[in-house]
């Protein structure tokens, strides 16, 4: 008995020293990424100026004296350069890297596999739908709204179908909520194909809707990060909070509702925590593929399985991941913009691949 609780301290000593590690290390490189953004460019900036411009636009005036010369020396184009164009597109990909990361280690979680996403509920394709409405109907070049808020509306609408038709009796089993919502997500992605197919002769507009549909972060404002942040923070409080009945989902429902879980109300709250988190990110960012996969995937196999670290962890893990992914994308192959999803889908095919193949190995044992 002495010998079993020792080795559970121990087990228990060693994840503590790796979530450390893991923040110490991505903390860090979480700031590089973040400076590393916004200086690289077409214009390339020195880290001074950025430094210099994020005083003059956050901290009193009788404070810039101590900056002396690096105040003084920056222009209206430099301040342009970084506060409305690169710090607003760095933290909008942060804050959607954040939003997929963490939605997709709760898809995980409450699926009890490795290799579900965010988009099996059909709650990005519903979102997609929203983003190709605004652009058909032409609400979207009126104002920069319309865009997100249908793409947020298309994503819960999408949710309310796939939820309608999985549940019955106030059940929802987890097999039926999975095959309703592929159905569902294949039907929307067919509606979206079909708008572009009737406005195909409009070039313009099914030129935006492409792009909208691969996933970019060009010409993103601090609206676009207002719109999107206080959602993604919201659903990661959310799915922390859950994180003890995630955990014991993961061990079958029959065993969660044994030790207390009310489990159809936390399947609902999780549902509707990952449409939020999804339906956000999509809402700014487009269809960005692989990054609610790969991301939880790999720092579940790093800091094991417990969700209260596991969904903070993958929400910093994303941000990073789609900010290098996002710096990627438009210096590959200047002038021309690499689409976001992409560049994504590149990292994350390939990982897709490698989780297939170990699986299958794993059955054939």
């Amino acid at each position: 008995m002495e010998i079993k609780s020792a080795g559970m301290k121990g087990a228990g000593v060693k994840q503590r020293l790796r979530v450390r590690l893991y923040y110490s290390v991505t903390l860090p490189l979480l700031a590089i990424s973040i400076l590393a953004a916004i200086s690289i460019g077409s214009t390339p900036l020195p880290w001074r100026t950025i430094v210099a411009v994020c005083a003059i636009k956050l901290l009193p005036a009788s404070w810039l004296t101590a900056f002396g010369s690096d105040v003084s020396t920056i222009t209206a184009t430099d301040q342009l350069v970084v506060w409305i164009i690169r710090i607003p597109r760095v933290l909008v990909a942060a804050v959607v890297g954040a939003g997929l990361g963490s939605a997709g280690a709760i898809m995980q979680g409450l699926f009890r596999n490795p290799l579900a996403e965010p988009g099996l509920m059909g709650i990005g394709p519903g979102a997609a739908l929203g983003g190709v409405l605004a652009f058909v109907t032409g609400w979207s070049s009126r104002s920069v709204l319309p865009l997100p808020l249908l793409a947020m509306a298309g994503a819960l609408l999408a949710l309310g179908l796939v939820y309608a038709m999985a549940t019955r009796g106030g059940v929802t089993p987890i097999a039926t909520l999975l095959l309703a919502g592929v159905a569902t997500g294949s039907l929307v992605s067919a509606l979206s194909s079909l708008l572009l197919t009737l406005n195909i002769a409009n070039w313009q507009i099914a030129q935006e809707v492409v792009f909208w549909m691969m996933g970019g972060l060009e010409a993103r404002t601090w609206t676009h990060f207002w719109l999107c942040a206080p959602f993604v923070a919201m659903g990661l409080c959310a799915g922390i909070v859950e994180g003890r009945e995630l955990d014991l989902l993961m061990q079958g429902e029959e065993a969660a509702a044994s030790l207390g879980v009310n489990v159809e109300a936390a399947k609902r709250t999780l549902i509707v925590t990952v449409a939020i988190l999804t339906g956000a990110s999509v809402a700014v960012a487009g269809m960005v593929g692989f990054v609610g996969l790969l991301v939880p995937h790999a720092i579940r196999m790093m800091l094991g399985p417990r969700h209260r670290v596991v969904l903070p962890a993958s929400a910093l893990g994303g941000a990073v991941f789609l900010i290098l992914c996002d710096l990627a994308a438009r210096t590959l192959h200047p002038p021309t913009e690499i689409r976001l999803g992409v560049v994504t889908a590149l990292c994350g095919g390939p990982f897709f691949l490698i989780l297939l193949l170990r699986h299958y190995r794993a059955a054939s044992l």
